[in-house]
């Protein structure tokens, strides 16, 4: 039904105790998704988004030049590789192939890479996987990308309004605040009406396991779940949330303190965040042996 990666899988990603994951994998049967919503219905984890599994190893890396910029991952299979020269040379070249080529897809820049990554793969000795790029280039504005860790988080900005050094500025700390605070969304108007009613019912659940709540009266109820769904925008929706270097700012504030400073309408007009690896699958380690201890006792 499920094994003991799993276990751990669903404990990385809510936080809760072995005995519970293996509960609520049992209860779900197996299913991850299942189980996850099953812990915070209970109330055991309090995750509001899906943590994605930080899986192969690889770096991402970004390059800007001029109004352009763009950001890669390419994966490979241990950490030691992807901490070394041949293999990061290899990954600026792909950057660089991006950022002065027109890539349509995935697709084309695999092809497009194809006779290089064979050659890299032969003298590397790993399997090496070019996996996702983003290409922006400004018509009016500053792109500006920052890599976190080395190249476990990147990210790349564009801030729309003028060219001047206050639009830079203000673009590198949105980039920084994206790598720290995972923003899903730029406004809360972008997020899915099933994402919303999705977190709805987790919370109405929550609701009626908590002895406390569940007698209260319906109306106070649905202010309650109102005010959580509005934490939910604050935490998820970029122009929502506190500014991580001044908490009294929101982003939204931040960009109108810049504009207001440089006499400039500012704007954030997207962004992308890549973390190297999630939604891929690691090797089992040694941590499942951990699990399979801790499930023994």
């Amino acid at each position: 039904m499920f094994t003991n990666q799993d276990v751990m899988e669903l404990r990385k990603k809510t936080g809760a105790g072995v005995a519970d994951c293996k509960k609520a994998l049992v209860e779900t049967n197996g299913d991850m998704d299942k189980a996850v919503d099953f812990l915070r219905e209970k109330g055991i984890a309090t995750a509001a988004k899906k943590a994605s599994r930080i899986a192969a190893e690889g770096i991402v890396l970004a390059k800007v030049e001029g109004n352009t910029g763009a950001l890669v991952e390419v994966n490979c299979e241990t950490d030691f590789v992807a901490k070394g020269d041949q293999y990061i040379a290899f990954v600026d070249g792909v950057a660089e192939y991006v950022l002065k080529n027109d890539v349509k897809d995935i697709d084309q820049l695999v092809a497009d890479k194809n006779q290089e990554t064979v050659e890299a793969t032969a003298k590397i000795g790993e399997k090496i996987a070019i996996r996702r790029f983003a290409k922006f280039t400004a018509e009016n504005g500053i792109v500006e990308s920052y890599i976190h860790m080395g190249g476990k988080v990147g990210v790349l900005v564009e801030v729309e309004g003028c060219t001047c050094a206050g639009a830079k500025e203000l673009a590198h700390d949105v980039a920084l605040q994206i790598a720290a605070a995972k923003p899903l969304y730029m406004v809360a108007e972008e997020v899915p009406a099933e994402v919303v009613e999705h977190e709805k019912e987790i919370l109405l659940a929550q609701i009626k396991n908590d002895p406390k709540l569940a007698a209260k009266p319906e109306m106070v109820i649905a202010k309650m779940v109102e005010g959580k769904i509005n934490k939910y925008y604050d935490e998820n929706c970029l122009l929502k949330q506190a500014f991580v270097k001044d908490p009294s700012l929101t982003i939204e504030k931040l960009v109108k303190t810049y504009s207001d400073k440089m006499g400039k309408a500012l704007s954030i007009k997207r962004f992308v965040r890549f973390e190297m690896g999630e939604g891929l699958e690691k090797r089992s380690n040694d941590f499942a042996a951990e699990v399979e201890a801790q499930m023994k006792k």
